[in-house]
């Protein structure tokens, strides 16, 4: 996983990212929103903010 991983900002499934309590889960779901953000034609750049 990326250590960039967690500027990855926004809500997932229903849950704001930064705030999933279960470390496992929130790498889960950051690269759930990366896949979908990227399908939607979004750059990396912009989903990743710091």
């Amino acid at each position: 996983m990326s250590p960039n991983a967690s500027s990855i900002k926004g809500v997932i499934c229903g849950y704001r990212a930064e705030e999933i309590d279960s470390p496992l889960t929130q790498r889960v779901r950051y690269l759930d929103k990366l896949v979908d953000d990227l399908a939607k034609g979004k750059k990396i750049e912009k989903i990743l903010r710091p």
